[in-house]
Parts: structure tokens; C-alpha cells; sequence
């Protein structure tokens, strides 16, 4: 995640350690970065040698973020010669999505229900969907749109006092997130996410338990419903 945006709602990077100033974490956060977003395309070889050119760094944070990308399942890592792009694994994005739904019905249930809510979780959610709008027409910026709906999912997890399970998700869902980038682009996708952003924080902030739970449950289930047709458009791409 943009480090900008975090700080900027007071949320750090999930799944990692809060290092301040990590030249570990930095260089993480790029590489996943450049992963989700395909900028780094399955089966792209990562020279350890020309990384700590890229990054001013020495080989042993290269190291230790290469690890924790092969935690997550990004990357294979070939001992004594290459580190490769994982291709993205279908079963894995599944369980990301089931994983995904159980959480976030019970995060959007408490938050809807909540007997003393917390008014500042609305404002910030509604301001992060602004923000997503602001950049929705710029093709540029979708990379930027991805990482404000991570953060914007993010602040509801925040909002119901459960950060940590937010960053269980996140460390089992890098397949998941690479075809969520591969659909982005897709016509009437970028409106869609819009609209389901609003329709859940509209439940929450209106105490509709079963309609909050309803919005979360179709804005999981679009991308996962894509995943066959993403298959047979990305060959490549798939395991």
C-alpha cells in the first residue's frame, strides 16, 4: 500500500511488521506492488543483482522481501539461481474470496449494528470513495484506484476493531488482487466498484444489518465470477 495513503487516514501497511523507515518493508511494498498490478507479469525472472540496483540497497533486504513474497506466494524462489513471478493460481483465489466474504459479512454485520459507532469510520470510507472517483476516468491512475480500494476495505476492518484479520486477507489474497487488476479495465467495472462502495457504507450508516451484508456479498462476488473468462483472455497469466 502507497504510504501516503495510510498515513493519511493514520493506517499502516497490512501484513507487515510497522518498522518505521524499513528499507525491508519499502522494498516490499514495491515489489508487491509491481506484482499485483502486473507491472511485474507472471514468469518475469527477479535478478537479486539488478533489484539492489534499483533500490540503492544491499542483497539482504532484497532477501528478506523476496521471503516474505514467497510467504505470500508471488514469488518461487530457486536457491542458488533465480527468483520467478508466480503465475496465478486459481484454487488459491478462491480460497482467498471465501476467506474474504466470511470476514467482511461479519466486519459490515458488527459495523451496522454497532450500539456506540464510531461516525469518523464513515467519513473516512466516504472520503477514500471520492478519492476513487477522482482518479476513476484516468486510465493512468488505476493503480492508484486498486490501492485506495484495498485501503478502503481496510478502514471498515479498522473500524470494527479488527485490523489483524484485514492483514490475514491480504496475506492470502495476491492471486485474488492480480485478477481483480486484470478485470479493472474491463467497461463498467470501475462504476461498478463506485457504486458498491457507496451501497455498503450507505447500510452501515443507515444500521441495515441485512442490507450491509447483502452490499458486501455482490462487491466480493463480482471479479470471482470472472475468473474463468480472465483465464481463457490471460493464458499465460494462469497456472
Amino acid at each position: 500500500m502507497n504510504s501516503q495513503f495510510a498515513s493519511t487516514f493514520g493506517l499502516t501497511a497490512p501484513g507487515f511488521p510497522v518498522v518505521a523507515g524499513s528499507t525491508v518493508q519499502r522494498v516490499y511494498d514495491d515489489l508487491r506492488k509491481r506484482i499485483i498490478t502486473i507491472q511485474l507479469p507472471p514468469d518475469t525472472t527477479l535478478s537479486r543483482t539488478e533489484l539492489t540496483e534499483t533500490y540503492e540497497v544491499s542483497q539482504t533486504p532484497i532477501r528478506d522481501a523476496l521471503q516474505l513474497l514467497k510467504q505470500e506466494g508471488l514469488v518461487r524462489i530457486y536457491p542458488q539461481s533465480r527468483t520467478v513471478v508466480t503465475r496465478i493460481d486459481v484454487l488459491q483465489i478462491y480460497e482467498a474470496h471465501f476467506l474474504r466474504v466470511a470476514l467482511e459479512t461479519e466486519v459490515c454485520r458488527r459495523l451496522a449494528t454497532d450500539p456506540d459507532p464510531d461516525p469518523s469510520v464513515i467519513t473516512r470510507a466516504r472520503s477514500i470513495i471520492k478519492m476513487q472517483a477522482a482518479v476513476a476516468d484516468d486510465a493512468d491512475q488505476i493503480a492508484i484506484f486498486q490501492e485506495l480500494d484495498e485501503l478502503f476495505h481496510q478502514t471498515l476492518f479498522a473500524g470494527a476493531k479488527r485490523s489483524s484479520l484485514h492483514q490475514l486477507i491480504r496475506e492470502r489474497s495476491g492471486h485474488l488482487e492480480r485478477i481483480r487488476r486484470l478485470h479493472l479495465p474491463e467497461k463498467g467495472k470501475i462504476v461498478s466498484i463506485l457504486d458498491g462502495h457507496h451501497a455498503i457504507i450507505d447500510a452501515i450508516a443507515a444500521r441495515n444489518e441485512q442490507g450491509a451484508v447483502d452490499a458486501i456479498r455482490e462487491h466480493l462476488s463480482q471479479t470471482v465470477a470472472k475468473v474463468e473468462d480472465l483465464r481463457k483472455e490471460f493464458p499465460d497469466y494462469f497456472v
